[in-house]
């Protein structure tokens, strides 16, 4: 990754995870579980914290809406898709509610600190 690269995520104020990022730790993680479960799993952990505040949850897409409510401000929306029979994928896109127009990158640790609780509730795919 380039100096670049590293520099410009500070001067943002939306973060979003995919496929191919060219941030290794916003890549898509893979887990060996259903899309329900996984949905299931990523309900509890956002209820299971008085930080959060769920706006929605899409059973049929597969999305979860929710703000971040105490600390740095955000609205994350969490996308869960099925693969492949037990190869399931877990997006997220974050986006700071500040009055700059960027956030120091904090919108790219909050979607770290989620792929760290969900890495030891779900078993997760290597892609390598």
């Amino acid at each position: 990754m380039s100096f670049g690269k590293k520099l410009s995520r500070f001067f943002y104020n939306q973060a979003e995870t995919s496929e191919k990022h060219w941030d290794k730790e916003l890549e898509t993680h893979y887990y060996k579980t259903t899309k329900d479960k996984g949905l299931t799993k990523l309900e509890e952990i956002i209820k299971g914290s008085t930080n959060y505040n769920i706006n929605s949850v899409s059973l049929e897409h597969g999305e979860i809406s929710f703000h971040v409510v105490k600390g740095n401000k955000a609205f994350v929306i969490a996308t869960v898709i099925m693969v492949r029979p037990y190869q399931t994928a877990i997006d997220f896109t974050v986006t700071s509610e500040s009055a700059l127009p960027f956030d120091f990158g904090k919108s790219s640790k909050l979607i770290k600190q989620f792929y760290e609780k969900l890495d030891k509730e779900l078993p997760l795919i290597d892609k390598n």
